[in-house]
C-alpha cells in the first residue's frame, strides 16, 4: 500500500515537479497515529515542495506556513502559533552509512538519502516541522504560568495559596 506523499522518483521530470501541500487534521491524525511523541496537535499548513532532478542527486526546496496549536511550556494551555519553514534538502542515492560517532557540520544537516523508488516527502515534512518547533514555546511572552502550590493558570485566576 502506497503511503500518502510519497513520490516516485521516475515520476520527477528533468525540468523538476511541483506538489501542492495542504495538510490538515486528516495528515497530523495520521502522522499522530505513527508518533506517540507528537508534542503538538493539528493546525493548518500549506506550502510548495519542488523536486528537482541533479543527476542522481534530487533537491527538495520547500515552503510551508499557516499554524500549529502548540502547548504553552508556562501555563499549559493551546495556542495557535503561526507558523514558516522555508528548506533545502539534497536527496543522494542509497541507504545512510552506518552510525559513527562524529561531530556534523550545518551542511551535513541539508542532505538525506533515498533508498528505494520513491521519495518520502511525508518524513521530509515531517522532519522540517520538528526541527522548527520551538522547545520551549510561550502563548505570549508575559505569560505567568502555572502556580507551583495550588496549579491556577495565573494569566486567568489569582492564586489561593498563602503566601
Amino acid at each position: 500500500m502506497k503511503k500518502p506523499l510519497q513520490i516516485p522518483v521516475n515520476s520527477i521530470p528533468d525540468l523538476g515537479k511541483d506538489v501542492s501541500l495542504d495538510l490538515g487534521d486528516d495528515w497530523f491524525r495520521h502522522w499522530r497515529e505513527e508518533d506517540q511523541g507528537l508534542e503538538f496537535n493539528a493546525g493548518d499548513l500549506t506550502g510548495e515542495v519542488r523536486l528537482e532532478k541533479h543527476g542522481k542527486d534530487i533537491l527538495v526546496r520547500g515552503h510551508l506556513e499557516g499554524h500549529l496549536d502548540l502547548a504553552c511550556s508556562r501555563c499549559l494551555d493551546y495556542y495557535a502559533a503561526p507558523y514558516t519553514s522555508d528548506f533545502d534538502l539534497l536527496l543522494l542515492p542509497g541507504h545512510e552509512p552506518l552510525a559513527q560517532e562524529e561531530e556534523l557540520t550545518a551542511a551535513d544537516l541539508d542532505v538525506d538519502f533515498v533508498a528505494g523508488e520513491d521519495v518520502d516527502l511525508q518524513g521530509i515534512i515531517r522532519e522540517q516541522i520538528i526541527l522548527t518547533v520551538p522547545l520551549k514555546p510561550l502563548c505570549h511572552e508575559d505569560c505567568r504560568g502555572l502556580c507551583p502550590g495550588c496549579g491556577a493558570n495565573l494569566n486567568r485566576e489569582a492564586c489561593t495559596c498563602k503566601a
